[in-house]
């Protein structure tokens, strides 16, 4: 059995009555993967932040990161293919298009929320002062709306299930 049927069963497992009459099964499936990839993406932030890039600006000699953006910026590759493998087959595993053409659109589509995590983490941490992790998850939790409409209606669009 694959990883993506073992962890689509497992989900599954927890899909009951109180929660099957008010969610779709796909949406369920959507909102559990994103809720993987968003745990995921804390925990990478919080090392990353914390041990990598060490709470130290960068000065790249044409602009200065910051030590919240340098560790989006090197926690997104991670979470990108994450998020896309367990969208492509596990939450919209029926779509009819290419993978190709998933992949191009899903990366369309988290370009805006990659935006929205961006405006948001500058805002909360330098204008609202808020620590960079929780301004991180915060961030990430607005975005969950935009993205799950770009993946129904844009990058995954067709999905039967």
């Amino acid at each position: 059995m694959r990883l993506a049927e073992r962890i689509t069963r497992l989900l599954d497992l927890f899909y009951l009555r109180p929660v099957a009459a008010v969610i779709p099964l796909q949406t369920y499936r959507y909102a559990c993967c994103g809720g993987i990839n968003m745990v995921l993406d804390a925990v990478w932030y919080f090392v990353l932040y914390h041990y990598i890039v060490a709470e130290r600006f960068f000065d790249l000699g044409v602009v200065v990161i910051s030590p919240h953006i340098a560790s989006m910026c090197l926690v997104f590759p991670i979470t990108f293919f994450n998020g896309f493998w367990l969208n492509r087959y596990v939450a919209f595993r029926h779509s009819p298009l290419s993978g190709g053409t998933q992949l191009l659109r899903y990366a369309l589509s988290i370009a805006g929320s990659l935006a929205l995590t961006y405006i948001g983490l500058k805002f909360f941490v330098e204008v609202c002062h808020f620590w960079p992790t929780p301004s991180k998850v915060l961030t990430t939790i607005l975005t969950v709306i935009y993205s799950y409409l770009a993946a129904k209606y844009f990058t995954f669009r067709g999905c039967t299930e």
